[in-house]
């Protein structure tokens, strides 16, 4: 449901509440709160997709090129490092490294402008388990095969809340109010997830398993690429509103997707693939004030002295034993060539298609648009019922509603930041993202404030400052049909010594996708080179 100022302002009346930032401001005779509008360099993109000019010019050398400074490229240049192999070249669109893992600072605290938490691994996940070792985030494993994690980085309690009904109640599953009929059915939901978690396929494989690479390949649970969540409900007479709404926040929250349009793999995988067995509680969460990007700014060291940033990729062209790259530096205004060994191209489908030559088959990766919002608070809002926790949810949103920034520590002094979600589930992803693209900052504090003025009546009074940030394309969708109908393996084949790198390409927008993803391409090239290394897959 999208709001018109005048909707908002109108929901907000309902609860017998007044909006005075934003839109509102002007009517209020109030100062207007500060902010500002983010996001990526979407005017610098537009030049690859409008066909800038190929003006040649000083052709440089590189073993590798990595084309994209998000989680897989930086994730290819920690694997290569790590094999003392440093002769490459990160190339990046945007001012510093990260992609949806960016995050941000000001004087209250670090947040994150996207992905915020990871869960805390299993053993068999080797390249992520490799890093977090590496960073001392874990230091072992227990019985199960679950990573061991250092105290200061799991996510202390309390960890979730919803809101309903004036109210805050602990967790994301509203059972005050539950009927039996409710509860038996959420029971059932729950001792269904874990049993799926045990299965294996014919292949001795999981059914669900991270990176989704490692998962059965067995009919079986395949063929549940083919419907939909909804469908997969359905079928098994899950009709609880409660539980139907639970599910479905999950899927837009990792998907930006409803269930009538999200693979039922893909959604069981968010509830199964990250349970050790049958008997293991759901794994912990990994979590920092900038969220992912703590792990970002780790990675990050591995590309000093071997980045270029404000450098727009514009065009990947295959040649015998070599590739040539041409892109825009921002920086000089000028065109430049490297001719390199090998690339990495760790960018999402919709630029591959338009970068790479015989990249073409590429149209089945559709995208979720996202808004993030970053509110400073000078001091805590009302809030009544249960207490602040990491994860804040309000029942029937179109928000996934908002993490607590100081949550991991100590909240000394009384400024917070908060960071707000809001996923387009939108079926016209296209629509969608024109319709985000064109809100004006007014237009989003309207929206924003709609949301959660019901359950901080008085927010406007505490807000210090708004940022927003318009992620176009947010995520990739798991829809129907799509995890195993091939597309995603054809677009993962190299083409001649060009190798792709993106979450996209393992159908879920994970952390973990994207990470194995650019160490899977390292992988390639350090074999083709006949470098010795050992495998983290």
């Amino acid at each position: 449901m999208e709001l018109s100022r005048r909707q908002a302002l109108a929901a907000a009346g309902a609860y017998g509440l007044s909006l005075t930032f934003g839109a509102a401001a002007c009517s209020t005779g109030r100062k207007r709160t500060p902010g500002s509008i983010a996001g990526p360099a979407t005017a610098r993109g537009h030049l690859l997709k409008e066909g800038a000019p190929l003006a040649p010019g000083a052709a440089e050398a590189a073993e590798i090129v990595i084309i994209g400074g998000g989680v897989a490229g930086l994730s290819a240049a920690w694997k290569l490092s790590n094999c003392n192999f440093n002769d490459f070249m990160l190339l990046d669109l945007e001012d510093a490294a990260g992609g949806t893992a960016i995050s941000g600072t000001n004087e209250t605290c670090s947040y994150p402008w996207g992905a915020h938490y990871v869960p805390v691994p299993t053993r068999d996940q080797r390249a992520l388990c490799e890093l977090l070792l590496e960073m001392r985030v874990v230091r072992g494993f227990d019985s199960s095969g679950r990573a061991v994690a250092a105290e200061e980085h799991i996510c202390r309690a309390p960890e979730e809340r919803l809101f309903y009904r004036g109210e805050w109640s602990e967790g994301l599953y509203l059972k005050p109010g539950a009927s039996a009929d409710d509860i038996k059915q959420f029971d059932r939901f729950e001792s269904e997830m874990r049993a799926l978690a045990g299965k294996r396929g014919r292949d001795g494989k999981r059914a669900f398993a991270i990176p989704m690479f490692h998962s059965s390949s067995d009919p079986e649970f395949r063929d549940l690429d083919r419907i939909s969540m909804a469908d997969w409900l359905a079928a098994r007479n899950y009709n609880s509103p409660r539980l139907l709404w639970y599910v479905e926040y999950a899927c837009r929250d990792d998907f930006g997707s409803y269930l009538r349009d999200v693979s039922a793999w893909a959604a069981l995988h968010y509830y199964c693939s990250r349970l050790p067995d049958e008997s293991s509680a759901p794994a912990a969460f990994l979590t920092w004030p900038e969220g992912n990007g703590r792990i970002v700014h780790y990675l990050s060291k591995n590309i000093k002295n071997r980045s270029r940033f404000g450098a727009l990729a514009l065009s990947v062209e295959p040649r015998p034993d070599a590739v040539r790259v041409v892109y825009h530096d921002f920086t000089s205004q000028t065109q430049r060539e490297i001719i390199a060994k090998h690339v990495i191209c760790a960018t999402p489908q919709f630029i591959t298609k338009r970068l790479v030559a015989g990249a073409t088959d590429r149209n089945s990766f559709h995208y979720a648009p996202w808004l993030v919002a970053n509110i400073t608070l000078h001091s805590q809002p009302e809030s009544r019922g249960f207490a602040t926790a990491w994860d804040n949810v309000l029942y029937e949103s179109d928000s996934l509603g908002y993490v607590v920034a100081k949550h991991q520590l100590d909240r000394r002094g009384p400024g917070d930041v908060w960071t707000w979600y809001r996923p387009f589930c939108d079926a016209d992803a296209a629509a969608a993202r024109t319709k985000l693209i064109n809100y004006n900052f007014d237009e989003l504090t309207d929206i924003l404030s709609a949301d959660l003025v019901r359950a901080h009546p008085d927010l406007a009074d505490r807000l210090a400052n708004v940022d927003f940030y318009k992620w176009g394309h947010g995520m990739v969708r798991p829809e129907r049909g799509f995890l195993f109908g091939g597309a995603r393996e054809r677009a993962a084949a190299p083409i001649g010594n060009i190798h792709f790198a993106a979450a996209d390409l393992g159908g879920l927008p994970l952390f973990e996708e994207a990470q194995w993803a650019g160490v899977r391409a390292a992988e390639e090239i350090l074999a083709a080179r006949g470098v010795s290394f050992t495998s983290s897959l």
